[in-house]
């Protein structure tokens, strides 16, 4: 067995038994998580997601190590900007704090499963056919600009159209509160919990559309981008709660992905002429963030009103 098969099956386990700990961490009765257990979960991923990390380095070599994490953290701070969409999501359809957590659960499991399809799908079409890689910088540097420049729009979660479609198939209780995903009374409805799952779900399809790309540039490699991918996005319950309670405190992290999927992107577009390092790319990957975090919490909404 090749080194490569044994990351493999070490991944396999080690992510299902992960996500399997955190679900039951926070299981039990329905609840909402705190800040401070949110805060401790996230912390608990970044760590299992850093002692892979050098796992793979050990196992796989040096550049390898360094592709993962630079893998991860840009799906990490993908994410970030994706669960204020989340926020949105679940105030629309006004869910419980404590049925939150479920939903996202279901949510993650699907966006593993849909990151395994689109990853090497987007592996196998660049190593078929090597000048996509340019299309996939151009989406990159379009979403960058379109970020940046456009304002924070108010999401309509209900103009879903898959949404729409399921309201023509299947009636959706409105006023269910039993925190099930379907409710049967003279026939089975839809509760807003499932409404509110499958909004989540398309929206990842998007999401996806953004980070898989930006992951491709920085490595080839099917397991190096799915495994990132998977440790970001299994993590992304206790981020998700712990950012909801923050919100005030990343008012440039837009400003600060979009900078970072504009590098990306050019990365990927330069690829075939330039080499860009990968402890490099990591360098200002992280750099770009930080400042992004650093200026949103050193200019202040009331900072610039008192001036």
């Amino acid at each position: 067995m090749t080194n490569l098969n044994i990351m493999w099956l070490v991944f396999t386990v080690a992510a299902t038994g992960l996500f399997v700990a955190d679900i039951k961490l926070s299981a039990g009765r329905a609840h909402e998580i705190t800040r401070r257990e949110a805060l401790a979960l996230c912390g608990f991923w970044v760590l299992a997601a850093a002692l892979f990390g050098f796992l793979t380095g050990y196992m796989l070599g040096y550049e390898r190590m360094i592709e993962f994490f630079t893998g991860y953290v840009i799906e990490y701070s993908l994410s970030m900007d994706n669960m204020f969409v989340f926020v949105m999501i679940f105030a629309y359809f006004s869910v419980p704090k404590k049925y939150q957590p479920k939903i996202l659960t279901w949510g993650i499991i699907g966006a593993v499963v849909l990151r395994l399809i689109l990853i090497f799908a987007g592996v196998g079409l660049i190593k078929a056919f090597g000048w996509i890689i340019y299309i996939f910088g151009a989406i990159l540097i379009y979403t960058a600009f379109k970020m940046y420049f456009q304002a924070d729009e108010k999401m309509d979660p209900g103009a879903n159209p898959v949404l729409k479609m399921l309201a023509r198939v299947m009636p959706i209780d409105h006023n269910d509160t039993s925190g099930n995903f379907f409710s049967r009374k003279e026939i089975l409805y839809a509760t807003p919990l499932f409404a509110t799952l499958l909004v989540i779900e398309t929206s990842d399809v998007l999401f996806a559309v953004d980070s898989i790309p930006a992951v491709l540039a920085i490595s080839k490699e099917a397991f190096i981008v799915y495994t990132s991918n998977v440790f970001a996005v299994v993590g992304l319950r206790s981020l998700y709660f712990l950012l909801a309670s923050l919100l005030d405190l990343f008012r440039y992290l837009k400003t600060g992905i979009s900078v970072i999927l504009f590098y990306v992107g050019c990365k990927m577009l330069a690829s075939e002429f330039i080499h860009i390092p990968a402890i490099l790319s990591l360098a200002v990957v992280l750099g770009i963030l930080a400042l992004s975090m650093l200026l949103s919490v050193a200019i202040r909404p009331e900072a610039k009103a008192a001036r």
